[in-house]
């Protein structure tokens, strides 16, 4: 989300996090599992030591340390984040800027932040499953339990132990608090933020969870990762959407993870056929990321991609009502979307599918009750159907209420060659 994760700072990407790219600082690479950078390289403080074995311990695969005060200019990257609207409808991110822009804000008493990453990399390259027109394809992170969940609980217990060995206080977030992940995680060395403003690891590449541990001991700060990106633009280049100004900088509002999974609307309509049949997230600007090679399987079984929530057959989603929604993403981060906005973008990803065997399915939610879906089944069946068919079912259709499907109407018959508009969608 991204994730909204991957949001700019998506997904996603996670949910979709909006991504602001600090200055990039200076660091070296250590051997083995959770390197540390040259200033606190010989640092075995027993705080020190007692994360890092705590936190392979609970799953984690990097960790490292920064200051609260670690990107002073966070603050005014998120402002004009923020006044270019590259935030979209995501208005709280405007609302509580002040506190996501400087930790000390969110807990005065704050003296280290520990940055701590887990890998949730695919078994295969999810670009392989924009190839099957009559699924829809979830992003990586979403495809089985939500990760909020599965993070915090082992953020929980490796703050646990730090706080009963030091007396520390401490405090746990995995982005449901106005915490600025990605930029704080550069800060610490974890990685650095991509020209695609997520972050990206030289052992995991571009599949990291993140989460963080706010205490009030004083642990010595590890060195922000450089920036490795080069003259690479694989990630703008591949975007469906153009959702990238410029190099680390994403405009939400023509993200596909943000319009898939935040935005409550209709799609707007020229995004609809760069969706394809993405219905929840889009991994494209990750997926595509050299690093990669060098990333590994997910090792926590909870992170590793469930088969069927890879890739469902769009028939399947179509049929969805409420009830049958909670039950089938029980448990997954694809559950905050609800069922209108899924039933939503698999109509989209069914109108770009050319599959005709949706048409019955696309013509039964021409009566739904969400007017969002109705507008939706409207443009998938102008897809779907030959013109005239398509201008026969509008004669059909009962007069409709809402403004946003009437226009729908009008515009999916002035593009299939019929009337502006008729009596009934007028």
């Amino acid at each position: 989300m991204v994730r909204p994760d991957q949001v700019a700072t998506f997904l996603p990407a996670a949910t979709f996090r909006p991504c602001l790219r600090p200055v990039a600082g200076l660091a070296l690479r250590g051997p083995g599992f959770l390197t540390v950078a040259s200033s606190a390289r010989h640092d075995k403080s027993p705080l020190r030591t007692l994360v890092q074995r705590e936190a392979k311990a609970a799953g984690f695969d990097l960790v490292r340390i920064t200051r609260p005060d670690a990107v002073p200019q966070l603050p005014e990257r998120l402002q004009a984040f923020v006044d270019a609207g590259h935030h979209a409808t995501m208005a709280w991110l405007a609302e509580r800027a002040d506190t996501r822009a400087d930790p000390r804000r969110l807990w005065p008493d704050v003296r280290s932040i520990i940055m701590l990453g887990m890998n949730y990399g695919p078994e295969h390259d999810p670009l392989l499953d924009l190839q099957k027109r009559s699924s829809g394809v979830i992003s990586v992170y979403a495809q089985n339990r939500d990760y909020h969940d599965v993070v915090k609980g082992r953020l929980k217990l490796v703050a646990g132990k730090l706080a009963a060995r030091s007396g520390a206080g401490v405090k746990v977030f995995v982005d449901t608090a106005p915490v600025m992940e990605k930029p704080l995680a550069e800060a610490a060395g974890l990685g650095w933020q991509g020209k695609h403003t997520n972050l990206v690891s030289r052992d995991y590449g571009s599949w990291l969870f993140l989460g963080s541990i706010f205490t009030t001991a004083d642990i010595a700060p590890d060195e922000a990762e450089e920036d490795h990106c080069g003259s690479c633009r694989a990630c703008l280049d591949i975007c469906p959407t153009d959702a990238f100004p410029a190099p680390y900088q994403l405009d939400a509002r023509r993200c596909i993870s943000y319009l898939t999974i935040e935005h409550h609307g209709p799609i707007p309509r020229q995004f609809r056929v760069a969706m394809g049949n993405r219905i929840y997230g889009c991994d494209d600007c990750l997926a595509v990321c050299p690093w990669n090679k060098f990333a590994q399987r997910a090792s926590e079984a909870k992170l590793a991609g469930r088969a069927d929530r890879k890739a469902p057959r769009l028939n399947e989603l179509l049929a969805l009502d409420d009830a049958a929604f909670r039950q089938r993403f029980a448990g997954s981060p694809v559950k905050r979307t609800g069922r209108d906005r899924m039933v939503r973008n698999a109509l989209v990803a069914a109108g770009n599918s050319g599959d005709a065997t949706l048409v019955p399915k696309c013509r039964d939610l021409l009566d739904d009750a969400a007017p969002v879906v109705r507008g939706a089944a409207v443009w998938a069946l102008s897809r779907l159907m030959p013109a005239g068919h398509f201008r026969a079912v509008a004669t059909e259709q009962p007069a409709e209420s809402d403004e946003g499907v009437r226009q729908e109407w009008r515009d999916a018959l002035a593009e299939t060659g019929g009337a502006r508009g008729t009596q009934e969608h007028a």
